[in-house]
């Protein structure tokens, strides 16, 4: 039975696409500022939820964040710091001073929420960095994470109710009554279909009861043929004892063939034996041969060896001696160098010394030769003005006795 038509399939895709966000766009400007708002306080609630991850990581991601930030996070850890021990404390403490710990945490509550407003106001001016703290692999706590879903349910949830029209709402509710509706017909169909299951089972146990009918009848058949069974065992068993009292007899037969032939094997491992002790006494008089010849060529070796242990600790006194000559001629040799190190060391030392003299000299000489020159050019000049003088001097002179 076919549960849906195609008409009814193409209402429902209608419906689907009607019922998904995606479709739909803001076509007033306070829908778009009801979004935005909805967007900014997600944007917020991500980074605050962020923010004791970063507290962990702040060594990290100092360079990154900034001193300002870095100085209000710590700042926030502080207080968060003193809420825990103000939480804990006030679990403990007596009942008298309960007014004046609530007081106390009102007050750090205000703190704490002005702090998280701080860091939130200075992590969205900097776009970038909020893009790529997000884009870090961070394990949120499950209660932020569940609020951040379920503030992002609520989101989508406000965007489909600000985005629907009237039209379209009625287009939706007249969506689910069709579907109501087809969900009825199908429970009819269903219904229909269980009542003709029972059917096929009662058929089915029917069909059961007569093949267990006929399990009996197979089972008293192969009750019969096992006792015929029995009887032919009985007939083969009988059958085969016969059999193998025969064999019994030609196995006797055999084993006394089999014992003559033991016997002549018998013989012949005897006169083998003989052979064989001949053959090792003719070895063992080799071997003594052998062996004599062995400790012979041990006691040449002996004394030949003997003969080069000496020679080699001639040998070795010999390269004792020279040994130490060679060592006291090292040591002279590193004496010698080190006395020739110091010497070079010493000359270079002399040169650097007259080299820099000679430096210092040309730049003496040099400097006596500007002083000179200019001396020189001032000699000339004062000369020279103090003739212009003169000349000037002369010429009031004649004017005025004019």
């Amino acid at each position: 039975r076919s549960l849906a038509t195609p008409d009814k399939v193409t209402v429902t895709l209608d419906g689907m696409e009607m019922l998904d966000p995606c479709w739909l766009k803001p076509d007033s400007i306070e829908t778009e500022r009801i979004l935005t708002v909805l967007d900014e306080t997600m944007t917020k609630l991500e980074l605050s939820s962020l923010i004791p991850c970063i507290i962990d990581s702040l060594d990290r991601f100092a360079d990154v964040l900034g001193p300002e930030i870095t100085i209000n996070l710590v700042e926030h850890q502080k207080l968060s710091n003193e809420m825990e021990q103000l939480l804990a404390s006030s679990e403990e403490a007596d009942t008298v001073r309960a007014e004046e710990r609530r007081g106390c945490l009102c007050l750090l509550e205000q703190r704490l929420k002005c702090s998280v407003r701080n860091v939130l106001r200075l992590l969205l001016t900097n776009p970038s960095l909020c893009q790529a703290l997000k884009h870090e692999a961070w394990a949120r706590e499950p209660s932020a994470e569940a609020f951040i879903k379920a503030f992002e349910e609520f989101k989508n949830f406000m965007l489909e109710r600000l985005l629907t029209s009237p039209r379209e709402e009625e287009e939706k509710v007249q969506f689910m009554e069709d579907i109501s509706l087809q969900i009825k017909k199908n429970t009819e169909a269903i219904t229909a279909l269980q009542a003709d299951l029972a059917a096929a089972i009662r058929t089915r146990e029917e069909e059961i009861h007569k093949k267990d009918n006929m399990i009996k009848d197979l089972k008293t058949s192969i009750q019969e043929l096992i006792k015929d069974c029995k009887a032919s065992i009985q007939q083969i068993k009988k059958k085969g004892e016969e059999q193998q009292e025969e064999e019994l007899r030609a196995s006797q037969a055999k084993c006394a063939t089999l014992q003559e032939d033991v016997q002549e094997l018998g013989a012949q491992l005897h006169s083998l034996v003989l052979e064989h002790r001949a053959s090792e006494l003719a070895l063992r008089k080799r071997k003594r041969r052998v062996e004599a010849e062995i400790v012979n060529w041990i006691q040449k070796y002996d004394t030949d060896m003997g003969e080069k242990q000496a020679e080699y600790e001639e040998v070795h006194a010999a390269y004792t001696k020279e040994k130490t000559v060679v060592s006291l001629l090292t040591e002279k040799h590193t004496m010698l160098l080190q006395e020739y190190s110091q010497i070079e060391e010493e000359r270079r030392i002399q040169q650097e010394k007259e080299e820099q003299a000679l430096k210092e000299l040309a730049t003496k000489t040099r400097a006596a030769i500007r002083i000179q020159a200019f001396w020189r050019g001032y000699l000339v000049r004062s000369f020279f003005k103090s003739k212009r003088k003169k000349k000037k001097d002369k010429g009031k002179g004649k004017k005025a006795k004019k």
